[in-house]
């Protein structure tokens, strides 16, 4: 049998609390990917490997990681004896990761991100759940030939497009922003699942585009009182620093709507030159182009996610997702 590869970030799901009975008041990224595994029992005579790619709370996810994490996958894919990978992750940035690997990857193989929301010392632990559906979920969709990026969360597998936490600190946080889970999980092995045809096309851009330093991106949010200072603060900053601003993500009201004073700053921003994208701060439906719509609008990302895409798209990898 081929070999499921574990690449281990750190996370929620590798944390550790002193009291087991305050789950809250843990510290993230203290397992190792192997103990991961160890926790696992279902796991135990599965043909893994581990491996530690990084050690971090995924809120202080940065390029750097994501640059070691590309170049871990393209050795790990292109090994014959490997059906697939898992990435072990946290939480809070995982939509961002998902996103940016899914533009990245040619599909060939299946990628599965995984996660939990409580640490490992807890008594209602998610990890080792989602850890062993992480595993089945590579198995399984290397077998139909399926290849591409998703993420294995509460029984549920999300395209690695949709898929966003939607929820601060429930066990079941994820959902797809309004799109359907590619397959619900069967729970119990008397029941199968429904599986689809072929995972969502992969961008192909290739990890190549992880070795370069990344154009400054930021996120600006449409509000009430929205005067723009924030823009024009970035933009004087942007005169002096060694990594000027390139784009901004707007995450505007409603159907992506900006208060006029924030539109202003914009304006000045694109005329010098910054990249504007619009997205919605909205949970679901995502901003639908419009005729006459003065900046893009995103389809189907959140804020977050459409900053990963600008960033490759000003790198000259097009719009990822």
């Amino acid at each position: 049998m081929q070999k499921v590869v574990i690449l281990g970030t750190g996370g929620t799901i590798a944390g550790t609390a002193n009291d087991p009975s305050r789950a809250w008041a843990y510290q993230a990224a203290q397992l190792s990917v192997a103990q991961l595994i160890e926790a696992v029992p279902a796991l135990q005579g599965v043909p893994l490997e581990a491996v530690q790619v990084a050690q971090v709370d995924s809120k202080d996810m940065s390029w750097s990681i994501w640059r070691q994490l590309g170049r871990a996958l393209h050795v790990q894919l292109a090994r014959d004896d490997v059906a697939g990978v898992v990435i072990t992750h946290g939480t809070d940035t995982l939509e961002e990761t998902a996103c940016l690997l899914q533009a990245l990857h040619d599909g060939a193989k299946p990628v599965v991100l995984t996660a939990a929301m409580y640490p490992a010392t807890s008594p209602d632990a998610d990890g080792p759940g989602n850890l062993r559906d992480a595993v089945r979920v590579v198995q399984e969709s290397a077998r139909r030939c399926l290849g591409g990026v998703v993420a294995v969360m509460h029984g549920r597998v999300w395209s690695a497009v949709d898929v966003r936490k939607a929820h601060s600190h429930a066990l079941d946080a994820f959902d797809g922003g309004g799109a359907s889970p590619l397959v619900a999980l069967a729970q119990d092995d008397r029941s199968e699942a429904v599986w689809p045809s072929a995972w969502p096309t992969c961008g192909r851009f290739g990890w190549g585009y992880l070795e370069v330093n990344p154009p400054r991106v930021e996120i600006v949010c449409s509000h009430a009182d929205a005067d723009g200072w924030l823009v024009r603060a970035m933009l004087a900053h942007a005169q002096t620093s060694a990594r000027p601003l390139k784009g901004i993500v707007v995450a505007g009201t409603g159907h992506g709507t900006l208060h006029e004073g924030l539109a202003q700053a914009l304006r000045e921003a694109t005329q010098q030159g910054i990249t504007v994208w619009r997205s919605s701060r909205v949970a679901r439906g995502g901003v639908l182009a419009r005729e006459g719509d003065e900046w893009p609008a995103v389809p189907h990302l959140t804020a977050a996610q459409a900053r990963v895409a600008l960033t490759l798209s000003l790198l000259g990898a097009g719009r990822a997702g």
